[in-house]
C-alpha cells in the first residue's frame, strides 16, 4: 500500500470516526451558526422535546396576495434538525391560493394532507410535468427545478414538504421580476410585457 493509499484510507477512517463520534447534535440557536449550522447542545441536557416540533398545529390565517401561508421548520425553529441536512415546511392555500412558480437549490418532498392540488415542475427542456394530487398523495420536485402548486379544490389545502438541506433557499420567479429593484424597462425586455403590464405588476407589489 503506497503512501497516498494510506493517506486517504487514513481520511476515510477519520472521518467515519467523526461521524459517528455523537448519535445526534441537537443546535444551540442562542450560539452562532456557522457553515455546518449550530454547536451542538450538551448531550446532558438533551430531552424528548427537542426531536418533537409542534409548529405545524393550529389553523393558519392567509393574507399574502398569492393566498398561502407557510410555515418553516428549519433548524432554527426546530434544532434537532441540525446537521442532518434536512427542513421542512406546511404549506396552507386558501381557495383559490397558489405557491407560484419558484426553485430551490434543494430536492423536494410533497405530501397532500388535506384538500385537492395541482402540482408540478418544469424542466429544463420546457416540459412541464404536472397531475392534481388528492390527500395522501405524494410528490416529488427535483432539485433547481421550477416548480408550483395550485389549490384546485372547493376548500382550502394542507401540504407538507420536506427538502434536502438545511438551507434550501427560495427564489420566486415573479417577484423575483417585479418586487425588487429590477427597472421596468429591463423587465419589459426580458419578459415580453408590455410597459403597462409591467407597471400593473410592479404596483401590485408595491415597487412601482
Amino acid at each position: 500500500m503506497n503512501n497516498l493509499t494510506c493517506f486517504f484510507v487514513f481520511c476515510l477512517l477519520a472521518s467515519l470516526s467523526h461521524a459517528i463520534e455523537l448519535d445526534f447534535c441537537v443546535g444551540d440557536p442562542s450560539l452562532p451558526r456557522g457553515p455546518e449550522g449550530y454547536a451542538c447542545k450538551d448531550p446532558a441536557s438533551v430531552t424528548t422535546d427537542d426531536f418533537v416540533y409542534t409548529g405545524f398545529r393550529g389553523e393558519r390565517t392567509i393574507t399574502n396576495v398569492f393566498g398561502n401561508n407557510v410555515t418553516l421548520a428549519f433548524s432554527d425553529a426546530f434544532p434537532a434538525l441540525n446537521g442532518l441536512g434536512i427542513s421542512m415546511a406546511r404549506l396552507d392555500f386558501g381557495v383559490g391560493g397558489v405557491i407560484p412558480l419558484h426553485s430551490h437549490r434543494t430536492s423536494e418532498v410533497l405530501i397532500l394532507a388535506k384538500g385537492s392540488i395541482i402540482a408540478g415542475f418544469i424542466d429544463a427542456n420546457n416540459t412541464a410535468y404536472y397531475k392534481r394530487l388528492q390527500v395522501n398523495d405524494v410528490m416529488v420536485f427535483p432539485q433547481a427545478m421550477l416548480h408550483f402548486q395550485i389549490n384546485v379544490g372547493k376548500t382550502p389545502a394542507i401540504a407538507f414538504v420536506s427538502l434536502n438541506g438545511a438551507n434550501p433557499a427560495l427564489q420566486l420567479t415573479t417577484p423575483s421580476l417585479f418586487a425588487g429593484n429590477l427597472p421596468a424597462d429591463i423587465a419589459e425586455q426580458i419578459t415580453l410585457l408590455s410597459h403597462e403590464e409591467v407597471m400593473r405588476m410592479k404596483r401590485m407589489f408595491g415597487t412601482a
